[in-house]
């Protein structure tokens, strides 16, 4: 499937966010394997989606038990196994192969779910059949021409789009000091934090194009503040798993992390506690 200029031009725009100066387009095949040299790591370290969360925001979208849900862009299945778990039928759709794979096997117990290798633009419109669309942490890399339209086009008559969201971790601020220096060394493009307050508010502009495009209505959101205790090897491999990391030359990303490790291990011993917002939007088909 060519990408179109338009396509190419927001693939462009979240390379660039990713990679200070990076400028070639991210391509479809690109973003298949994206995630694909950290997928273990992605499966084994990224936070889940609370279950009281999930199950706010089933309850809001009036999902009834025999629901059919298609996700989008499914990884590992972080959150599939949690709505597997309340017993709906899924179709999952995930571009990495190596995340397919441990989607299934993270999946095996729960029979309703089939994974599905493809995208979501690649994926063969199934019209009107499902009661939910849903995306955790994944709507961003559908091309913009196609996402709300195409997931609209799957919908039953006034059924919803689930968007979930786990924002980017963060340790306790002093902690986040002790680092600092370390990123401005070693990757200061990196050397940021942000502190609660500014995650809310860039939650309020990750709902707001799901009424901007038309074809959905009554936006509905809510957050909760999650902890996760990580050793520090776990704590680095998660930061592994996150784009702006996977965007760095592999040396530079060895040394930040070599640098990371010796303050982590000198202040903190052996574990570090982590803080992230969950939240979901939901907007119900017009």
């Amino acid at each position: 499937m060519k990408d179109s200029e338009q396509t190419k031009n927001w693939y462009k725009s979240i390379a660039a966010t990713y990679k200070s100066g990076y400028l070639s387009p991210v391509t479809s095949e690109a973003r298949k394997n994206w995630y694909s040299q950290v997928a273990d790591a992605y499966n084994k370290t990224r936070p889940s989606y609370p279950q009281q969360l999930i199950t706010r925001a089933v309850e809001l979208a009036k999902l009834p038990s025999d629901a059919i849900l298609l996700e989008i862009g499914c990884g590992p299945g972080t959150a599939t196994v949690t709505f597997a778990k309340l017993g709906f039928s899924m179709i999952c759709l995930e571009p990495s192969q190596k995340a397919c794979q441990l989607a299934q096997e993270n999946c095996t117990p729960y029979p309703k779910i089939e994974i599905v290798n493809t995208t979501f633009e690649e994926w063969n419109l199934e019209i009107e059949r499902f009661d939910a669309v849903l995306a955790a942490t994944s709507f961003h890399w559908v091309s913009p021409e196609i996402g709300y339209a195409k997931a609209a086009g799957a919908l039953k008559d006034k059924g919803y789009l689930i968007f979930l969201w786990n924002l980017t971790p963060q340790p306790d601020y002093e902690v986040y000091q002790l680092l600092h220096e370390v990123y401005q060394t070693h990757a200061p493009s990196l050397a940021r934090y942000e502190d609660r307050e500014s995650q809310e508010k860039s939650l309020i502009n990750t709902g707001k194009p799901m009424i901007e495009s038309g074809y959905f209505q009554d936006l509905l959101s809510e957050h909760i503040s999650c902890k996760v205790t990580y050793s520090i090897d776990d704590y680095l491999a998660l930061l592994s798993t996150l784009s702006p990391y996977i965007a760095l030359e592999d040396k530079q990303r060895d040394r930040l992390f070599a640098g990371l490790r010796e303050k982590l291990e000198r202040h903190c011993g052996k574990t570090i506690e982590i803080s992230y917002i969950s939240a979901f939007h939901i907007a119900q088909k017009q």
